[in-house]
């Protein structure tokens, strides 16, 4: 059963992201504060719904993510979500790209949080202040900001807490959206079925059709790179 919340703080924020295997196509982030609203008569089917379906957003089928979607966004206080692109993940890593996502989404909450839960085992601030070609810079004002809020990384623990649950579901769900759109414009990578991920389809379209503008040129697109005519 999820965990309604980490800390003792009213504002505690949950933050993940999604995408960072992927040989295309952003890493997105989101960071949701709430549900806090549970109490509103309108809600409560919502909320039955809700925490029925919520779990760790890689083990849902798409259907059920973009069912939980509009039932996050309903019920939480606040969230958003960010996509770091291609270019910015081959300047600064894709490490780097993961953490500055999530970080990006939380400046972005109309509420700051007085906690912040990660998943994963990597501190949210390890890098902040790094200044690249690529993407948003942080103000000095921002990332003191980031600095101010203390947080805690927790391994799996979108399958433990809700909020990170529920930040899963919606970096997964915003990226999926995404990379259906530019499979509009490259069909042959067929991103609409592999969202960009590695696997045996995608790698063979790389191989016969070449890179896009939205591959990640620092990843290792093939398993031999020599075969890649770049």
């Amino acid at each position: 059963m999820l965990k309604f919340r980490y800390s003792e703080y009213e504002f505690e924020c949950g933050t993940d992201e999604a995408g960072r295997g992927c040989l295309a196509g952003p890493v997105t982030a989101a960071a949701v504060i709430g549900p806090l609203r549970f109490g509103q008569e309108n809600e409560a089917n919502l909320i039955e719904k809700y925490f029925e379906l919520l779990n760790d957003s890689k083990q849902l089928s798409e259907k059920v993510r973009f069912e939980l979607r509009p039932i996050i966004e309903e019920t939480a206080f606040s969230f958003a979500v960010t996509h770091i692109y291609n270019v910015e993940i081959d300047e600064i890593n894709i490490l780097n790209a993961s953490m500055k996502a999530m970080q990006e989404s939380i400046l972005k909450l109309k509420t700051i949080p007085n906690y912040i839960i990660v998943d994963g085992n990597r501190p949210l601030n390890g890098k902040l202040g790094m200044i690249q070609k690529n993407g948003k810079i942080f103000t000095p004002k921002e990332t003191e900001l980031l600095k101010s809020i203390p947080s805690t990384s927790i391994i799996k623990g979108d399958s433990k807490y809700v909020s990170i649950a529920a930040a899963s579901v919606l970096a997964k769900t915003y990226r999926d959206e995404y990379m259906n759109q530019i499979h509009e414009e490259f069909p042959l990578y067929n991103w609409k079925q592999n969202k960009g991920y590695p696997t045996k389809e995608h790698r063979e379209a790389i191989a016969n059709y070449g890179t896009t503008k939205y591959h990640r040129m620092t990843f290792r697109l093939l398993p031999d790179q020599l075969k890649l005519d770049l």
